[in-house]
């Protein structure tokens, strides 16, 4: 009985709510299955074209500042392929429709312009066949091309591939760029960042940046993170202020307070967040240097925080871990300037980085990753 009571509330509930009261024009389940359907395409293509844009940066930025990454590095040909097995399964009904994918082989759907597999004459929309006669798979792609190239090293490769039902053969030379993995999120946010493993660019940030330049500048500056050691430096100091912290709630502990590890977990995160803002100013500085080594012209790179502070306003005033964005907008200038200076002058680019913490003004080569 009380259920049919409850289910009878229910029912008086929906009817007496209030509701629209417009006549809106209606629509078939065939029509917005269709829409869907293009808006689906549409945003595969969109993707990969983004995706493409990125690439084309990343293997620039990697392979020109690949000397600063020590041993951590790989051999690139600077293409991507793909099959509909090899996209998460959502996509693959129309992936042939959207980027023209088949199932026996992988097609190339990203193609650097000077990278290493577009000097040998492979276009956009071949379908790879095998290298060095070994067949390329059709999943795991990508992994099994990197796990190639890093048993093969910068050895010529004999690609074969198929044209338009035509077999070709290639030799493709290997260039060697930084290993860390560059890749595309879609994520409305204007943001990028680093893990130390990968280097992460969301859809947001190709919006703001307008050129390939602002975008090479974002990626410098994630490498910059990564070949400075700031990861390194932050855990050292939130591993100092822990011990510190550590130290104190001892103290009160023999004093008969206990703090629950108060002071280790604020000073923890005091330590990790102290250097934070010039961490981020550091990167700014020597991404710059990597975008313009990789042969970007970044005059005018420095509109991308103007255009920053439009996005976040509380940027423009608030710094808690990264720099306002004046500050970074001023400081992009004074950079850029300082670049182009050594360019009229011949010098090799090379950011100024203190030698020892002690002697400000002796400066050395920008260091390598250990």
């Amino acid at each position: 009985m009380r259920r049919r009571w409850g289910i009878l509330l229910i029912v008086w509930l929906c009817t007496a709510c209030a509701g629209p009261d417009a006549v809106v024009p209606s629509l078939t389940l065939g029509d917005i299955a269709a829409e869907r359907h293009r808006q689906e395409v549409a945003q595969l293509r969109d993707y990969f074209s983004e995706l493409n844009k990125l690439n084309t940066v990343a293997y620039r930025i990697t392979t020109a500042n690949r000397e600063f990454c020590g041993k951590w590095v790989i051999p690139q040909l600077g293409m991507f392929a793909a099959t509909p097995t090899s996209l998460p399964s959502k996509y693959r009904k129309f992936s042939r429709e959207a980027l023209g994918l088949r199932w026996v082989r992988p097609t190339v759907i990203s193609l650097v312009p000077d990278g290493a597999a577009a000097k040998a004459g492979i276009q956009d929309k071949d379908e790879l066949v095998s290298f060095n006669g070994e067949k390329v798979p059709v999943t795991s792609i990508l992994r099994w091309i990197s796990a190639f190239l890093e048993e093969n090293g910068e050895r010529p490769i004999s690609v074969a591939v198929k044209r338009d039902d035509e077999d070709m053969t290639f030799t493709v030379t290997p260039v060697t760029g930084c290993a860390i993995p560059v890749l595309l999120e879609t994520n409305p946010d204007p943001n990028a960042f680093t893990d130390y493993s990968k280097i992460v660019i969301q859809s947001g940030i190709l919006r703001l940046t307008r050129t390939d330049a602002d975008l090479a500048t974002i990626l410098g500056h994630e490498l910059a993170h990564v070949t400075m050691g700031h990861h390194r430096k932050q855990r050292m100091n939130a591993l100092l202020g822990s011990i510190g912290g550590g130290a104190i709630d001892t103290g009160f502990l023999l004093g008969g307070i206990s703090t629950g590890g108060a002071f280790s977990n604020y000073l923890e995160t005091a330590g990790q967040n102290a250097f934070s803002v010039g961490f981020e100013m550091e990167a700014d500085y020597v991404g710059a240097y990597y975008a313009a080594r990789a042969g970007y012209d970044i005059t005018g790179a420095e509109d991308v925080w103007q255009r920053m502070s439009l996005e976040h306003p509380a940027s423009i005033r608030k710094a808690s871990t990264h720099p306002t964005t004046p500050v970074r907008y001023l400081q992009m200038r004074k950079v850029i300037a300082e670049i182009a200076d050594k360019k009229s002058k011949n010098i090799p680019l090379m950011p100024k980085i203190k030698e020892k913490p002690d002697e400000p003004e002796t400066v050395t080569s920008y260091g390598r990753i250990d």
